[in-house]
């Protein structure tokens, strides 16, 4: 085979395994495959995934063009909580910032009577002050003392701290006194992580301006180590490409960047799978849709309307608040590796405890002793006795013993524990989708699921079930679906700054000038990222409440409007949104409040080629498909033999019924009994609730 003219390689890096998309940029010809994930060291799998791509593809890895990748490390390195690099440098008599933090109570009074704020990130006695005071406005009261910022470099180096976070107050007014403490650190401790408040997120309300510079700061010595060391092995065995990093926003920034600010790395793999499901559901004929993303570790799911995922500026990582722009999307800790055990009060409990790829579920036989949602779906048959086509076996008896032990204490035999299992896990996964849909308004009957990740299609009917959703959507190779999002994605940069007006006082003129100078950073940014500029589209948002509220809603303004029409436009598009948000307004009876300025600088890259169609041509052959093979598989009313098709076989109009099992090399989908499937022209596995 001759060298292609060019190959793009996304890798997006999960709990279990990782997953390899090539695509040829010059024949359009796609290439998948896996790899088992090295928790210990990621780097090793993302070369060995481009490795084994190239065999599988025929080409060298020095016809590797581009390297787009999806990580978790930012993820990992805030959950492992490891704090004890941490310190924290702050205005004089804002120290106990962080314990003041919020009064607000997550979940709700109904289920707790009383919130337990998270464990501090930086224990109090590693949180310096120095003096010097800006006003709200950005005008100084105080001059910034110097001498401060020395004592607290002394102080924080006999503690052993290598990673500071400098928050000073109304630092997103006026950023001279934080870069100046920046200076000062780069002089006195060259040697330490440092992360401003101003860079990370230049926004007002302190508590989660704090933790969010806090918490770039941790991840960034992880981050930067992982991506050097990536980096190195990819010069070494590709050459010096391009490579380029998933953020949480939805659009990819080149690893040197992230480096700088990797807090915007931490929703990175899912935020490709929402960009590639929607990206299929286009071509598949649905805009609204949900995502449900269920891999070895988690599942996530996001809502899509009219093909245009829901945006955010808040989430939260392990205990902790995060404000930086991302999809909305939410985790659930249920995956292929979650165990099941059963809990004092005798209850069976999935998740969100997993196994991961080390040691993995029960029958991988690498030390496991735990049962997993794996063993259960292997104990009743839905999956094969083994993954990736052969190169991980997986033992049948071992998984059966282990939930033989979790049954004993339940009362119940092997298959109706492992039923219920798989029936606990499909309930987390549908609460998920419900935490998107029923909570904020929307009914989940009203769109197409679209499934993916290793596990995706094998609980996918009974979440749907459990919803009322009526039509699933598969892709062809499930597994790899987040790696190949991101190889449609585009490059983005956000901005933001904190402008508080009312609309009685608003100047349009003002507003207008603080979005142009946030426009020509996004301008320039992605023009040194090599994007040209007729690629480059600029997108204004605001966030705006009523005065007197506590919480914004975000607002997308048109474009080309101006002057007063603008500012027009800007609150009675606030009104319309807080509409349908809340389903009430008070247009016309409160002043609307202006709080931020936002600018999302996108630019735009050639999206892959149209996904290859189903084998058997352009014309759907309208067949009830033929099942190469079957398996005596347990669907609740017992053992029955289960017809077992291969999807590489399936041609365009293929119908099937269940109870049936759709395998190919890195998923399964399982046909419940109650539901058909069919084969579009993409060779997605479309399945429809019968009547």
């Amino acid at each position: 085979m001759s060298a292609p003219a060019g190959v793009r390689v996304s890798i997006d890096t999960g709990g279990t395994f990782t997953d390899i998309v090539a695509i040829d940029e010059g024949s359009g010809v796609v290439h998948t495959t896996k790899t088992p994930s090295t928790p210990e060291d990621p780097s090793r799998a993302l070369l060995e995934g481009i490795r084994k791509v190239a065999r599988l593809g025929g080409f060298a890895p020095t016809d590797v063009s581009t390297v787009v990748h999806g990580t978790t490390t930012a993820t990992n390195a805030v959950l492992q909580r490891d704090f004890g690099r941490l310190g924290l440098i702050v205005t004089r008599g804002f120290r106990h910032v962080l314990e003041i933090a919020r009064q607000s109570v997550p979940d709700g009074y109904g289920n707790s009577y009383f919130w337990v704020k998270p464990p501090r990130p930086v224990t109090l006695e590693r949180v310096c002050e120095v003096g010097g005071r800006l006003r709200h406005d950005g005008s100084e009261l105080e001059p910034l003392v110097e001498e401060d910022v020395a004592a607290a470099v002394e102080e924080l180096r006999s503690a052993g701290v290598d990673c500071i976070a400098v928050c000073l107050l109304h630092s997103y007014a006026d950023d001279v006194h934080e870069r100046r403490v920046g200076e000062l650190l780069a002089q006195l401790m060259p040697e330490a992580f440092v992360s401003l408040s101003c860079v990370v997120l230049p926004e007002y309300r302190e508590y989660e301006r704090a933790m969010t510079t806090i918490l770039d700061v941790l991840v960034k010595p992880f981050t930067r180590d992982y991506l050097a060391r990536a980096d190195a092995g990819l010069v070494e065995t590709v050459g010096r490409v391009p490579f380029l990093i998933m953020q949480s926003n939805g659009g990819v920034v080149s690893a040197s960047e992230v480096g700088a600010k990797p807090i915007t790395t931490l929703l990175s793999g899912p935020a490709a799978g929402v960009l590639a499901a929607a990206f299929i559901g286009e071509r598949a004929g649905y805009r609204n849709l949900l995502t449900l993303d269920a891999g070895g570790t988690s599942t996530d799911v996001c809502l899509v309307e009219e093909l245009t995922p829901r945006l955010t500026s808040e989430t939260r990582v392990d205990a902790y608040p995060v404000k930086t722009p991302m999809l909305d999307i939410v985790a659930v800790g249920t995956g292929g590796g979650s165990i099941a055990r059963v809990e004092a009060h005798g209850s069976l409990k999935v998740g969100p405890l997993s196994a991961g790829a080390d040691p993995g579920p029960i029958c991988y036989r690498r030390g496991g002793d735990e049962p997993t949602v794996t063993d259960a779906n292997l104990v009743l048959g839905r999956i094969p006795p083994h993954l990736l086509g052969g190169e991980v076996p997986l033992d049948v008896e071992a998984a059966r013993e282990g939930l033989r032990r979790l049954a004993e204490p339940l009362g119940l035999t092997v298959e109706q524990t492992a039923e219920g299992v798989l029936e606990i896990a499909a309930w987390n996964q549908a609460h998920g989708i419900r935490q998107v849909t029923v909570q904020r308004g929307h009914d989940p009957a009203s769109y197409c699921l679209v499934a993916f990740g290793g596990s995706g299609g094998l609980l996918a009917g009974q979440v749907a079930d459990a919803l009322g959703i009526r039509t699933v959507l598969v892709p062809p190779n499930p597994g790899n679906v987040s790696a190949f999002g991101l190889q449609v994605s585009d490059v983005r940069r956000d901005y933001v700054r904190t402008l508080v007006r009312t609309e009685d006082v608003a100047d349009a003129g003002e507003i207008e000038a603080a979005w142009a100078r946030l426009e020509a950073a996004g301008r320039a940014d992605l023009e040194r990222e090599g994007v040209r500029g007729d690629a480059i589209e600029l997108i204004r948002t605001a966030d705006l409440r009523y005065l007197g509220e506590a919480s914004e809603c975000p607002v997308r303004l048109a474009p080309d409007t101006t002057g007063d029409e603008m500012l027009n436009a800007l609150w009675d598009a606030f009104h319309d949104v807080h509409w349908r948000t809340f389903g009430f307004d008070y247009r016309g009876e409160q002043l609307v409040e202006l709080v931020n300025l936002r600018v999302q600088a996108v630019g735009r890259v050639r999206p892959a080629g149209e996904p290859a169609t189903a084998p058997g041509g352009g014309d759907p052959v309208a067949r009830d498909a033929v099942a190469p093979d079957r398996r005596e598989a347990w669907f609740g009313a017992g053992w029955g033999s289960t017809p077992i098709y291969e999807r590489g076989r399936l041609a365009y109009g293929d119908r099937l019924r269940g109870p049936a099992i759709v395998e190919e090399f890195g998923a399964t989908t399982v046909v419940f009994a109650g539901w058909s499937a069919t084969v579009d022209r993409h060779g997605n596995l479309v399945l429809h609730k019968e009547a």
